[in-house]
Formats: C-alpha cells, sequence, structure tokens
C-alpha cells in the first residue's frame, strides 16, 4: 500500500481530553476519526455505555485496559483502522460494543517493493542545547566513562568475566571519574567463516564497542586461534592493536592492547596480566573529566520492548518528541527492529530525504522476508504473548505504534547493523526486534544514549550507555517504580504528548550529563551486550 493510499500520512495519535482523569474521564480515547476501534484507558464491563460524538457505545466483550473496542460494526474481510492506518482485516464480522484482537483481527500488510519519490518534511528550526560530557581525542564525546573488556570469541569470555570481578565497588574509588569496568562476552567468534556475514557483523560489534565514545580505555582478550583475531579487527575495523606479554602495556595514542591467553600461558597467567593491564587503562581513563559540550554530540538509540496498548499513544510518541530536539540540535536519532517496522514502513518511507534512502530501508524489508522464509516463517509472526496480552494485535499494529519513536524528521539514513552512526539526524539500523540484540548494534554504532519505552515491564540496561526506561502506563510505572525513569502514562491522565516529550529531553540531557538512571542503580547492564549474527556455525 501507498501513502497516498492512507486517509492519515502519519500514526500520531489525536490528544487525550485534556485535563481530565479519574472515573469521570472518557473511559476510551479516538485515536483519529476513521477508526473504527477505540481503545480502553481503563477497563470496560459488559453492558457498559460510552459515548462518541453522537454514538452511544454499549460494550458486548469485558475489555482489558490498552484493548480495542469496536465503536461500530465491522464486516468480515474490512480492513480495521488505527491512527487513521489499517492495522489488518476482520477475520469475522465484528459487532459495535465487541473486543478486537487475535480472535476476529488478522494481519494483511503489503509492504512497497520500490519508491519512486518521497515527500522529506523541511528541517527543524535548529534548537542550541549543552550537556557535560567526555570529549574523546577524536572529537566524539562520551555521556560515561568506562574500561571495556572485548573477548574475541567465545573462549575468553570467562578470563573477562574474572577480571571484571577483581574490581569491586571498593577498588574502584581509586578511579573516581571512571563509572566502571565491564566485559562485553558473546558466544561465538569461531566455527564461523572467515570474511562471511557473520564474520563481518560480530566484527564491526566488537571494534564498535572497544572504539565507543563512552570507553575511555578497552583490552581485547582472545583465546590466540579464533576466526576473530586482533589482526581481522585491525585490518577491518580500524582497531590499532598492541600485542606484548609485559605486565604492563606501553600504550600509544589511539592504540588498544590484544592479549590472547595461549600466548600468555593460560586462563590463571591471563587474569593476573590482564589485572595488571586494566590497571593502567583505568589510570588512563581516570584522566578524563566531564567539560560542556554542544548537544550535537548526542546519538540517541530509540527501542520499545514489552509494548502494550498504551506504547505507541504515550511512551513512544514523547518520545518521538525527543527524537525532533535531538535532531534540531544536530545530533543524530536512530531508530531499529526491522521487524516491527515492517507494516508502517511506508510512513518512513514517505519521509525519505531521497529514493536511495527509501529503497535501502525497503531493501532490508524484503531481505527479512527472504531470511525468515528459510525457516519457514513469515515477517508478521509478531506480536509476542505478553504484546497481546497488553492489546496489541497485529505485527501492522504494533509497528505503526513504535515508529513514532523516530518524531517527525526526516530519514537521513539506513544503516546495516552495528556500523557507524555517521549522518546527523534521523536514521534506521538493521536489527531483529529481540531488544538485547536491537540496541548492542546501535551502540556499536555509536548511540550514546538509549531511550527504552515498555508497556509490560522490560527491565533493561545496557552497559556502557545508560538507558532511559520509560513506562507506558501509569499502573506498570507504580508497580516497577524501581526499574522505571520515566512515566509516560501521564498522558493517558490528560498531560499532553508535547509537553511530557519536552520534560523527557530535558532529563536525557541530565543524564547524559551523569544523572544515573535506575538501570545503573541496579547495576543492570553486564549481560546485554547481545550480538545479532546471520549466518551458520560451523
Amino acid at each position: 500500500m501507498s501513502p497516498s493510499e492512507n486517509p492519515s500520512s502519519q500514526p500520531v495519535p489525536h490528544p487525550f481530553p485534556g485535563g481530565q482523569s479519574g472515573p469521570s474521564a472518557p473511559p476510551v480515547v479516538l485515536l483519529n476519526t476513521n477508526d473504527q476501534v477505540a481503545i480502553a484507558v481503563r477497563p470496560l464491563e459488559v453492558g457498559q455505555e460510552f459515548r462518541i460524538g453522537a454514538t452511544v457505545v454499549r460494550v458486548v466483550d469485558p475489555i482489558p485496559a490498552g484493548h480495542k473496542v469496536a465503536i461500530r460494526g465491522i464486516h468480515e474481510r474490512e480492513a480495521v483502522f488505527k491512527y487513521g492506518q489499517p492495522i489488518g482485516k476482520a477475520t469475522s464480522p465484528i459487532a459495535m460494543g465487541c473486543h478486537v484482537h487475535s480472535h476476529n483481527l488478522g494481519d494483511d500488510h503489503q509492504s512497497l517493493s520500490v519508491a519512486i519519490a518521497t515527500s522529506p518534511p523541511p528541517p527543524p528550526k535548529p534548537l542550541k542545547r549543552t550537556f557535560e560530557g567526555f570529549v574523546r581525542p577524536d572529537g566524539r564525546v562520551g555521556t560515561r566513562n568506562y574500561v571495556c573488556l572485548v573477548s574475541t570469541v567465545n573462549c575468553s569470555a570467562t578470563v573477562c568475566r574474572m577480571v571484571v570481578a577483581k574490581f569491586d565497588a571498593e577498588r574502584m574509588k581509586r578511579w573516581p571519574n571512571v563509572d566502571g569496568i565491564f566485559a562485553a562476552t558473546h558466544t561465538t567468534g569461531c566455527g564461523l567463516a572467515y570474511g562471511s556475514l557473520k564474520h563481518q557483523m560480530l566484527g564491526r560489534t566488537l571494534a564498535g564497542y572497544a572504539k565507543h565514545p563512552n570507553v575511555g580505555a578497552s583490552l581485547i582478550v582472545g583465546l590466540g586461534c579464533e576466526q576473530t583475531t586482533a589482526a581481522y579487527l585491525a585490518d577491518d575495523h580500524q582497531i590499532v592493536p598492541i600485542t606484548t606479554t609485559d605486565d604492563r602495556p606501553l600504550l600509544r595514542k589511539g592504540s588498544t592492547p590484544v592479549m590472547t591467553m595461549q600466548q600468555m600461558g593460560g586462563t590463571r597467567a591471563s587474569v593476573l596480566k590482564a589485572e595488571k593491564w586494566v590497571e593502567t587503562l583505568l589510570d588512563q581513563a581516570n584522566q578524563a573529566t566531564r567539560t560542556t559540550v554542544d548537544a550535537a554530540h548526542l546519538s540517541l538509540a530509540l527501542e520499545c520492548g514489552g509494548s502494550d496498548g498504551y506504547s505507541g499513544i504515550t511512551a513512544n510518541p514523547a518520545v518521538g518528541v525527543v527524537a525532533d530536539r535531538i535532531v534540531a540540535c544536530g545530533g543524530r536519532a536512530v531508530l531499529s527492529e526491522t521487524t516491527e517496522i515492517y507494516g508502517a514502513e511506508h510512513l518512513l518511507v514517505s519521509r525519505s530525504r531521497n529514493v536511495e534512502v527509501a529503497n535501502r530501508l525497503l531493501e532490508r524489508i524484503d531481505w527479512w522476508k527472504q531470511h525468515v522464509a528459510v525457516y519457514g516463517g513469515t515477517i508478521d509472526n509478531n506480536p509476542s504473548v505478553g504484546n497481546k496480552a497488553g492489546g496489541l494485535t497485529t505485527i501492522t499494529e504494533k509497528s505503526l505504534g513504535a515508529v513514532s519513536k523516530s518524531g517527525s524528521t526526516a530519514l537521513e539514513a539506513v544503516y546495516h547493523y552495528a556500523e557507524p552512526i555517521d549522518t546527523p539526524g534521523l536514521g534506521v539500523m538493521d536489527s531483529p526486534g529481540f531488544d538485547p540484540s536491537s540496541v548492542t548494534g546501535k551502540v556499536a554504532g555509536g548511540a550514546n544514549l538509549v531511550l527504552f519505552t515498555t508497556g509490560r515491564g522490560s527491565c533493561f540496561g545496557c552497559k556502557p550507555v545508560p538507558s532511559i526506561k520509560i513506562a507506558s502506563n501509569s499502573a506498570m510505572f507504580q508497580r516497577l517504580r524501581e526499574d522505571m525513569d520515566l512515566n509516560a502514562g501521564e498522558i493517558a491522565e490528560g498531560r499532553s504528548v508535547q509537553d511530557v516529550g519536552e520534560e523527557f529531553f530535558e532529563y536525557a540531557l541530565r543524564v547524559a550529563s551523569g544523572e544515573r538512571t535506575a538501570s545503573e542503580v541496579l547495576g543492570i547492564g553486564d549481560n546485554e551486550f547481545v550480538p545479532w549474527t546471520v549466518g551458520p556455525t560451523l
């Protein structure tokens, strides 16, 4: 379906009734006058009545909060609209007042094959803001200052974790300007074809973490006989290695020390040697201090996980406001989860900078169709069990809400997984919908701040980048208060998307300047490095 065939060019929800909350507020919200469904903002009981304009709707089925209720009769095979966009077709007749969900609604999205024209919006009015960041020698700016141990292969993962365990909170007081030390470990690195797609994706990811602006110094630890060697990272990913058996490496500007367990004499010898090396790296990283820098240095990773029926009308649009502000500052905002763009890709295509950018996105959509078909699947086998329990029915519905995180500016670039995010403005990075892998790719690309929305309550952190957790509804925000930073549920209680988004933007600047997020306080982020790689294990 082309953008011109849709009655609304972008899934921006209509405002909730301003200032109305509590029992007297309307129990549903209609997002677009073309919609045949409204969203319950609190549970609806059988027999309950509510008014949509001049129409009185009597509830036929119990409707959980966040779920859809039909506000008029819908014929079998009729397109069902939400956000003013088709989210699927009715699989059976649906009477007014009925629950609209998986039992009577199926996905019917047909993606574009090629873009022939785009209509990018005008650039936003420039915005001048600053934050306190760590300026690196290459000019990039970090929002945190970590030391990272990167394992080139799963065989060296345990050594990396053993070394990190030696630097507890008490010992780390010696380096007050360092936020911490973490290990980027994984399950592969060997048993793959040299130079293959899988090898390239892993190499980009490892190099991206080793060179990340939030990493003041890094140590690469390998076994010694794997495919992802230091030489490969040096040749293909601009890592400048120093390999030595000395007690402490002689560091040169722009270089990264590399240790192999086989050369060092095994596990115990490697841990002892690495501990001394890390002390040197901590001394180096500790020399960095925060200075005032332009917000153009912010690179924002946009993520949603454990979404519900509120996500696309509260949290995600509010994050879209933040994305627009970051772009207006000259920074970068990156959407990903290609399988959760499918169904809404036409909206990004229509606002792409040019047809080349648009067709790069469509090429990624087409790749995913072929990729999942190899395993007998389809790209629309989403939402998850939790998403459906929260009110989402089809991938198109989920994607329309997810894409609202991107705001309203032009799409400037499409990146392969873990590629450097080097174009100012809004971008899309190809990734799966699995949150840890999706965020890992954007961080490897250079994102230095994560905005993560959730409706069901995803508990997520991501060293070395602070992850701001945003609840889509107030009930979950209160229930998981220790894990959530911000509450977009206030939008459903009368606050405007714009006001809440502006508040989130100010909070993001404070976090970029060092204010700790909930996941950082809890110490989450050591197990969320999950590189996505495509290819056989040999």
